[in-house]
């Protein structure tokens, strides 16, 4: 029976090869190598000619059936998992990026990623060119015969900025320059990508994928949509690959070389965690627009930002992008970094903690936390304000979590 729905093609993907024991979830395959019958089968899976494992730094079958479960969902060309968030976005970077390249990108991105792209990255003669993505005249003006890529954060982390995707992707296309985003902040059985012309998708699977902040985890997702033959970079690769040539690019150099390939147990884990995604969601972000709403009429809280609220800058282009709940953080702005230390030692339920969608709430301070080691200046530069309160809504009841914000309010 042909099925079209998310959580049924979620919950039924099938193995690549049958369990002997006919095991409902994936077994993990907890090993490092695999024996081949003859020196030529070995020779045909090192050389990428089969889909036989043959190291588990490179593939490793309960990984691929993580990946085999995303693909089914996203319908994606490619799944690519690795040991972490930082670790899919650096090697989404190396894929495309080259010495005297740049990126178009915004300067209102989580602390690594900024790092990453302006120190590390720089380091090796990659520019970043940070401006506002909100602005498509602005961001025509950046873009040029070198730039590599247009990068952004789907729903910005911690100032919540929505940028105008179609016309991101528009941009891209009339320059020959793939859109690149990362849509941690809104699960992609909610949001869909590719209909709004990312090419290539970056997800933090430790966040709702992992169904509680079990483990740590990062996907890259590649549409298959993008014109590689119009890249410096995979100009060749495109000539024998096609729209496959950034998948072969990273799985058959990049991955490899870099060494941040996800581990079976993890692989399990979150494979587990993905049958319970939406469900888990659906009840994060109900609770989120509730404590936003809630936030918005309390005493000692000067402003509240969440983007499923009427109220907000970005709520028409959220709502037509990634529908009625737009994920589940909100910040909230009180009157000083001393007045927000006072509330965050007060909280008794919330957590003081980092991450974001665990099954418990938390509470961080991003400013003296995510942002610790930049300037005052660079954090004014990044929109990054001493009152903020980041909250990750988690799945505790809406009352017991407003109770306990409001007395920590005092």
């Amino acid at each position: 029976m042909k099925t079209t729905r998310f959580e049924t093609r979620l919950l039924h993907t099938p193995y690549e090869k049958q369990d002997p024991y006919r095991a409902l979830s994936m077994p993990v395959y907890h090993t490092a190598a695999y024996e081949f019958d003859t020196a030529e089968a070995m020779e045909t899976a090192f050389c990428g000619r089969t889909s036989d494992h043959a190291y588990s730094r490179i593939t490793n079958p309960t990984v691929q059936y993580f990946e085999d479960r995303i693909r089914a969902v996203t319908g994606a060309l490619s799944v690519t998992a690795l040991n972490s968030g930082m670790a899919a976005i650096s090697n989404v970077l190396m894929s495309v990026a080259y010495t005297g390249a740049n990126v178009v990108t915004s300067p209102h991105l989580f602390g690594n990623t900024y790092s990453l792209l302006k120190n590390t990255l720089g380091a090796f003669g990659v520019e970043a060119r940070f401006c506002d993505l909100t602005n498509p005249d602005e961001v025509r003006k950046r873009v040029d015969a070198n730039t590599c890529a247009i990068f952004l954060e789907v729903i910005t982390n911690p100032q919540l900025e929505v940028a105008d995707l179609k016309s991101l992707a528009a941009i891209g296309r009339e320059n020959g320059v793939p859109l690149i985003a990362d849509t941690t902040v809104v699960p992609f059985h909610v949001f869909h990508a590719a209909q709004f012309g990312v090419a290539i998708e970056i997800v933090s699977s430790t966040k709702y994928i992992s169904g509680g902040a079990t483990s740590i985890g990062g996907l890259i997702i590649d549409h298959g949509t993008f014109d590689w033959s119009r890249s410096v970079r995979l100009k060749e690769p495109c000539a024998q690959y096609g729209a496959g040539a950034f998948t072969v690019k990273l799985r058959k150099e990049i991955h490899r070389n870099l060494g941040a390939y996800m581990t079976p147990q993890v692989a399990y884990m979150q494979t587990l965690g993905l049958e319970s995604m939406p469900v888990r969601f659906e009840r994060q972000a109900a609770t989120c627009l509730e404590l936003a709403q809630r936030l918005q009429s309390t005493a000692r809280v000067e402003a509240v930002n969440y983007t499923g609220l009427p109220s907000n800058p970005y709520y028409e282009l959220s709502r037509s992008q990634f529908g009625a709940y737009p994920g589940a953080m909100l910040t909230f702005d009180l009157a000083s970094r001393e007045a927000c230390f006072t509330f965050m030692n007060k909280l008794r339920l919330v957590c003081r903690a980092t991450n974001l969608f665990d099954n418990k709430t938390l509470a961080i301070h991003p400013a003296s936390t995510i942002y610790g080691g930049f300037t005052e200046e660079q954090r004014r530069g990044m929109d990054i304000s001493q009152k903020t309160i980041r909250l990750s809504v988690g799945l505790e009841h809406p009352d017991d979590l407003y109770a306990d914000l409001f007395q920590a309010l005092g």
